[in-house]
């Protein structure tokens, strides 16, 4: 049953072949199972439980609110929850309780989803590899596979076993894993330059980045407000279909999201893609582009082109300025928002009476850890008003730039693009820790940012494992 897909559950509640309670327990078991991924940091089972049996009434009255009525899912932990700890993976905001749910969230439980827990993600959302949070690093369940243990044991030269576990990508690895380990049917990501895209690649699942606006970011605690956007984690892409269509649309709490009616999104049973023109970027063919992920992204390609869909080379020029003009924006943008946690209002507050000034260094010093200070200085320095025009505003105009790149590309008849999402499979952690934060993530995000920047809708299904 943890291995069907969400119509497929949902039709098996309806037809009382098992109940809510059960198939939450089974989650919950399963949670305890694979405790050692460390995928969640809370896992709510008394709430969840409870859900469980108000869904468990529903369909007993032939009341059910839909697909994801019964359904478990999980959300990552930098999505505020009402009642539930809400930490960021940060030590800054470990008690912190929001007195509401994000919009998404709320969403979720009125079509009567069950919520297993919060899962674990890099400090604030700041990492490619789900390792840089306080509640530790979140292990990729592929790790434990028959297939990657003997892969490794052909490599290792006296590694330690335990250490030698695989990264989920980040930030919202927790999400990721807990799909692929059936502890969930869906989880709730953000994604800011490929927090969502990223550990769905690496753990063999589906990522979905909406486009900007299309979901309501309020209750999302903010990395950078101009690029997040809410993603969508399942394991297969009908179940993402229905998980959007369920959150997309107005907010009037979100003045960034659109004003339209959305129409339900469903996928036909059949695609026929004899009218599709798919686009490759010349740009991604990048040197540092692993064998195997080149490989698959070719067999994509063709497998498309034996289908009838038309298959070209196209440009996105500013390719090269793009992850450059990332740091810049992202950077900006984070030390604004983390300027909000001093210490006064809510979150961690260090004991120095000194001085109001001491307060604000030693709390956030605390607080923080050396990713988030560091992106927070860069932020800083970028906004000095003696540097604010060459750094900020120019980064400002290539974000345009690069925005035009897709424009043009889409406006040429090129209808979806084909990329990689990171330029290898998985890689172990001991592997992963050998480069810092910040070389690590504009390695991960390379592919992936841009989109962010633009706008635009970005999604992958990457079976690599």
């Amino acid at each position: 049953m943890l291995g069907r897909t969400l119509r497929e559950v949902s039709t098996a509640l309806k037809q009382g072949h098992i109940t809510p309670t059960e198939l939450c327990q089974k989650c919950l078991s399963l949670i305890k199972k694979t405790k050692f991924l460390n995928a969640y940091i809370t896992v709510s089972e008394e709430v969840a439980l409870k859900q469980a049996e108000e869904s468990e009434k529903r369909y007993k009255k032939g009341h059910s609110l839909g697909d994801l009525d019964g359904i478990p899912v999980a959300v990552k932990d930098n999505f505020s929850t009402s009642s539930i700890e809400t930490t960021c993976a940060s030590n800054m905001l470990k008690g912190y309780v929001p007195p509401y749910n994000a919009t998404v969230v709320q969403k979720l439980l009125d079509k009567g989803a069950v919520l297993m827990g919060k899962t674990n993600l890099d400090e604030f959302a700041m990492g490619s590899g789900s390792t840089d949070g306080v509640f530790g690093p979140v292990k990729n369940p592929w790790s434990y596979s028959k297939q990657y243990r003997e892969k490794r044991k052909q490599k290792a030269h006296g590694e330690n076993e335990d250490s030698n576990w695989l990264i989920t990508g980040g930030s919202s690895g927790g999400s990721a894993a807990a799909v692929a380990a059936f502890t969930c049917f869906a989880a709730l990501g953000s994604d800011t330059g490929g927090s969502t895209r990223n550990p769905a690649a690496h753990c063999g699942v589906v990522g979905f980045k909406p486009s900007y606006g299309l979901v309501s970011r309020h209750g999302l605690i903010p990395l950078v407000n101009s690029m997040d956007v809410p993603g969508i984690l399942t394991r297969c892409v009908d179940d993402a279909a229905i998980v959007l269509g369920m959150l997309a649309g107005h907010d009037p709490k979100d003045s960034t999201t659109i004003q339209d009616p959305v129409k339900p999104f469903t996928l036909p049973t059949f695609a026929d893609v004899n009218k599709l023109c798919i686009g490759i970027p010349k740009e991604y063919l990048a040197p540092e582009l692993s064998s195997e992920v080149r490989s698959f992204w070719s067999k994509a390609a063709n497998l498309f082109e034996s289908e009838g869909a038309k298959v070209i080379e196209v440009s996105l020029p500013h390719t090269s300025y793009s992850i450059v003009c990332y740091h810049v924006l992202c950077t900006s943008e984070v030390a604004s928002n983390m300027a909000r946690f001093d210490g006064l209002e809510y979150g961690h507050r260090c004991d120095i009476n000194v001085s109001t000034e001491a307060m604000y260094a030693a709390t956030r010093r605390e607080g923080f850890n050396d990713v988030v200070r560091g992106r927070i200085l860069s932020g800083n320095f970028f906004l000095l008003k003696e540097n604010y025009e060459n750094y900020f505003i120019k980064a400002q105009k290539v974000r345009r730039l690069i925005a035009n790149d897709f424009v043009n590309v889409f406006n040429s008849g090129v209808d979806v693009l084909l990329t990689p999402t990171t330029l290898s499979e998985a890689v172990p952690y001991l592997e992963f820790i050998k480069e810092d934060n910040r070389t690590r993530s504009a390695q991960d995000d390379i592919f992936t940012q841009a989109v962010n920047m633009a706008g635009f809708l970005s999604c992958l299904q990457d079976c690599q494992q």
